[in-house]
């Protein structure tokens, strides 16, 4: 994987990558799901994680946002080591994820979820602070607006189709202004007649804000069209880390991420 790492290497910039991972090693029983996975991500870039099924790809995800701690190994954020992280520590430095499962209040309107959501990065979330003033509201609204939900602010989130769901939960994540943001299978569960929509929406809103964004994703099709980087996990390990065709197309990844026998 040497050359693939030596192209993204002259790609990248000199400056402190925003995040970085360090010989980060993970057990589950028998089950090694991060093997010493080093890697850094610098502002802005545009990251696809891949990988099969059990490969370590969401667990990689846990650890960096706090989840789930490593037995091994450590987090920097914007050059400081953080060790023991949380998920409210990585949160507050300016990290912060979406679920393959949305984690929404589904009783409650996608407005008021939007609230809550800024609400939670003010720290204005104490019982006796009315959620609903002026000021608040224009903010939620402004929110919905840029992820085109606007026109179902008034909708409870349980009678959402499953794409708008994704992107709300895309979106209270983006209300906490992170730095970094982890998207854990955004499009899953959406037809494949919503998926582009949904990621050209996300995308574009997490575009104009400069953030440094990896999802992970199992459609090829929106890795090859969305992602600029792409790492691909095999086992815990990552095994290629480079520029998106350059990936895709590996040999390697192509038989264990892929199941492309080479010559197919």
């Amino acid at each position: 994987m040497e050359p693939l790492r030596a192209i993204l290497g002259e790609a990248r910039s000199v400056s402190t990558p925003v995040l970085e991972a360090v010989g980060l090693h993970k057990r589950f029983g028998a089950v090694i799901a991060c093997h010493d996975v080093s890697v850094a991500f610098d502002a802005g870039e545009l990251v696809g994680v891949v990988g099969p099924n059990g490969a370590g790809k969401t667990t990689f995800v846990n650890v960096v946002t706090g989840y789930v701690a490593p037995d091994s190994g450590y987090i920097k954020y914007r050059g400081r080591e953080h060790s023991g992280l949380t998920p409210r520590t990585a949160v507050t430095l300016g990290i912060a994820r979406s679920f393959q499962h949305p984690q929404l209040y589904e009783s409650l309107t996608v407005l008021e979820n939007a609230l809550i959501a800024l609400a939670v990065k003010e720290r204005r979330h104490a019982s006796w602070r009315p959620l609903k003033q002026a000021r608040a509201l224009q903010g939620a609204s402004a929110l919905l607006e840029r992820f085109e939900l606007g026109e179902a602010a008034d909708v409870e989130v349980g009678q959402l189709p499953e794409g708008r769901r994704k992107v709300l939960d895309i979106a209270m994540s983006f209300a906490l202004r992170p730095s970094v943001l982890l998207l854990d299978e955004p499009t899953s569960g959406v037809s494949a007649a919503e998926k582009f929509a949904l990621m050209d929406t996300v995308t574009g809103a997490l575009a104009e804000a400069q953030m440094t964004v990896l999802f992970i994703e199992h459609d090829m099709e929106v890795v090859e069209r969305y992602a600029r980087r792409v790492l691909a996990f095999v086992e815990g390990r990552i095994i290629a880390d480079g520029r998106s065709a350059d990936v895709l197309g590996d040999a390697r990844v192509r038989e264990l991420v892929l199941g492309v026998a080479e010559g197919a």
